[in-house]
Formats: C-alpha cells, structure tokens, sequence
C-alpha cells in the first residue's frame, strides 16, 4: 500500500534532489565567468566547486541518521530552506570568499536533502516493485540534470550573467518547501534512539571531509604528495576515532552491527567501487575528447549525449525492471561485467581512435553502470528497519560521493606514474585499471545476496499502514 499522494510526493523529492545535481554542473559552466569578474586565479576558483562537494560529502551519513531521530519531513524541509538560502548569498555575493562560503552552505543543504530524500521514498514506497520503479525514476532525472546543468548553465551564464545560476534555485527551492510542508505527512522521527550521537557526527564529519580533500588533492597533485599525505592520515586517524565512539556509544550515529544487515556492507563497497570507476573514466574521456581529438567545451559535452541518455532511459526505467524480473544479484553481476568489459575495450585508446573508435566501450561502460547505481541504491536500503531508512541511505550515497574522487585520483596516478605526460599512453593504463578495479568489483557482486526480490518488511509495512489514510494510487 502507497502513501497518500505518493506520486506528488516523488515528484517533490526529485525537484529537491535534482537542483543538487543540477547545481554541480551548471555552476562550473559559469566558473570562467567567475574567475573573470573577481580576478582570482584558477587555484582559488575551484573552491567553488570544491567547497561544495567537501560539504556535501562530509554532511551525509549525519544528515541521514538526524532524519530517523528527529523526522525525515522536517529535516528534509529544513535541508531545503538552506539550499534556497545560501543561493540567494552565493547570487548576491560581493567577493569569491562570500561566494565560497555560500557555495560550502549549499553542500550542507544539499546533503541534507539528499540523504532524506531516499528515506522518505523508502518510507512512501514499500520494499518492491514500487520502491524499486521509484528509485528509477528518480536516478532517471537526475541523471539527466548532469547534462541539462551544462546546457542550462551555458544559456543562463550568457544570457543574464553567472548569478542567474544561482538565483534560479531560489524560486524552485520556495515551492519545493512549500508544497513538502503542505503534502509530505510529518512522521516524528521512526528510530528508537531519540538523541543524535554528537561525538559521533563530529567526528564523521570532520573525517569525511579530510578524506575527500585528500582524494582532490591527489587528484591534482598526486598520491604521493604531502598536500594529499597529511589530509589523508588525519582522515585515517579522526575515522579510526569516530569506529572507537561508535563502539563505546549507548545511542551510536550508525550502529556497527549496522553493516553486517543483509546487503548493506556488501552493497557500500560496491557502490564505492563503481563510483570510483565512473569519476576516472569520465574525466579522461573528457581531457581526450578536448586535448586529443580537438573538440570544444560544446562538442565535448555533445559527445557524452548517448551516455545520458543511456543513463536517462535504460539506467532510469530499465534497472528497476531488471531487479524486478531477475533479482538484484543478476543485475549488479551484469552492471559490474559491463562495467569491466567496455573499460577493457576502451584501453586500446590512441590519437587514431577517434570518438566512433571509443563509443562501443563508451556505451557498454555507461549500460553496466547505468544499471548498477540504481540497483545499489536499492540493495543499500533493503532489508532496513522503521528509523534506519535515513542511515542507510546516507550510508550508501556517502560510499559513492566518496568513490568519485578516489577513483578519479587512482586513475590519474596509474596514468601520470606510467606515461609522465599523462597522455594517450597514460589513458590506456588507466583504462586497464578501470577494468581491474570493475572486476574487483564482480567479484563483490557475488557475495550480495541471491534472493530474486529483496524481502518486504513486515514491521515496515504495518507501521506504514496503521498511519496511512485513504486508498492506494496503485
């Protein structure tokens, strides 16, 4: 049985969700823009993405868990409210810090919203057939903002200057709150624990964020740099403090027997592994397709049009079909197969390749993973318990922001440490390594579980039912 106005209630979590993935792209179509108006050097504008994506990566797994403690609406809402806030600030900013500053809020907003947003459809649609096409449609759009960011961001930019970028959040940001206050029903908070674990979320924060300011800065620098060094060993040494918390805490921000329900743990590594495998081979085929074959910014982003729409059509529609029909062991056996194979047929890579020569393993790659990132997304939540919907969305959509970054700077050392130049010759050898980290990544598919339909939550569903009124839209 759905929730009632469950469809409108989709249809508000992806306007929240898609303005975060929106966001991404459309701002660094305007950074030249940006860079141009306050004089500042490449190195400093790129916090303007960066700051976004530290906050957003660091807040995740906190802003997941304070939805089960204190209500998915209200965090949600509240998630919101920021977003369309620090927008208006970063559009009206008068100097890069302010800009910076604003943009870091948004990536709080941000994942506060996202990681609710799982959640709430978790709590609207029951474990399924009808979570399973919700969570692909949702995947749907959003993977179709990437793309709609740039084309937006190119026409906005142009047309009324870089604020419009951000101004644009505002009005969508206003009705998305309004309307989840009028018609998403408030439910308290679902978990037993009533007190968010402090230390906890400190310290996950804190590390979280000096993880992926490492991974960025191996990205640029490389692994073996004391820029990426440090962060990286006080990440290792705040995390390690943030498992002792959890071990000594009576009301723990992510239960360690946690990881051991169902797929969950099994689900984490796999969504970071192929994340990791999407952020390296994105990137490269970008640097290739402007550095290599010529192309522009324009052409570029044309170029990566039949992977969106492999994303949009069979990633969105197609994934929950799949898991409904064969299961979700099939259909991340096959993602990460697909994933391996086109990664392999893309590391024959040359100047003479050209963009027809790199399209089949382009668009094998983009099947395996358009398939997967919604699988995992259901995967990481199934088998959840009432007041865990939020932990566990939080927890997988931390494992694969993490993954973006990692994946981006091990590919960039395997090419730049065999090919100094970190040209074509580099591409293969980063290639074969996407190949390798996929299959690892086949061989983490095999230990989800077999079941061909995740397993209703009798306690979920009757809760559900007892606050439920009205008849199903099904």
């Amino acid at each position: 049985m759905l929730a009632p106005h469950a469809r409108l209630i989709l249809a508000l979590v992806i306007a929240a969700t898609f303005l975060d993935v929106i966001d991404f792209s459309i701002v660094q179509v305007a950074l030249p823009t940006i860079r141009k108006e306050f004089l500042a050097p490449l190195a400093e504008i790129q916090w303007i993405i960066g700051a976004y994506g530290l906050t957003m990566a660091g807040f995740l797994m906190v802003s997941g868990r304070a939805g089960d403690i204190y209500g998915q609406k209200r965090v949600f809402v509240i998630g919101i409210v920021l977003f369309t806030i620090a927008s208006l600030t970063a559009g009206l900013a008068p100097s890069l810090l302010l800009l910076v500053l604003s943009r870091a809020i948004q990536g709080v907003g941000a994942a506060i919203t996202t990681a609710t947003a799982l959640a709430i459809l978790a709590a609207t649609f029951p474990e399924g057939r009808a979570r399973n096409r919700a969570f692909g449609i949702l995947v749907a759009v959003l993977s179709a903002g990437f793309a709609a960011g740039s084309i937006a961001g190119g026409i906005l930019t142009g047309a009324f200057g870089w604020r419009s970028v951000l101004f644009v959040n505002v009005p969508i940001g206003t009705a998305a709150a309004i309307l989840t206050q009028r018609f998403i029903a408030p439910n308290g908070g679902r978990s037993t624990e009533r007190s968010l674990d402090i230390p906890g979320a400190v310290s996950v924060t804190i590390g979280l964020i000096l993880l992926v300011y490492a991974f960025t800065n191996a990205a640029n620098d490389g692994l073996l740099t004391l820029q990426t060094a440090v962060p990286l060993a006080l990440s290792a040494v705040v995390l390690a403090g943030f498992l002792a918390i959890e071990h000594q805490a009576k009301t723990p921000l992510m239960p360690l027997a946690f990881l051991r329900r169902g797929s969950v743990l099994t689900a984490n590594v796999l969504g970071l592994i192929l994340a990791a495998s999407a952020g390296g081979v994105s990137f490269i085929l970008t640097i290739y397709m402007q550095q290599i074959l010529g192309y522009s910014a324009l052409s570029a982003g044309l170029g990566f049009l039949p992977a969106a729409l492999m994303f949009f059509f069979v990633g969105g529609w197609g994934s929950s079909w799949l898991v409904n029909r064969i299961g979700l062991k099939p259909v991340l056996l096959i993602s990460t197969t697909c994933a391996a194979l086109g990664s392999a047929l893309l590391a024959p890579i040359s100047v003479g390749t050209g963009y027809f020569g790199i399209l089949p393993g382009f668009l094998l790659w983009s099947f395996g993973a358009s398939i997967g990132f919604p699988a995992l997304a259901i995967a990481g939540l199934a088998g959840t318990k009432p007041g865990e919907e939020g932990l566990a969305s939080g927890l997988i959509q931390t494992s694969q922001r993490l993954g973006f970054p990692l994946g981006l700077a091990l590919l960039l050392t395997v090419a730049s440490a065999l090919d100094p130049q970190v040209g074509v010759a580099g591409f293969r050898y980063a290639f074969l390594a996407s190949a390798l980290m996929s299959g690892l990544g086949l061989g983490i598919a095999l230990l989800i579980s077999g079941k061909k339909t995740p397993e209703i939550d009798v306690d979920m569903v009757a809760t559900m039912a007892q606050i439920q009124t009205g008849e199903s839209e099904e």
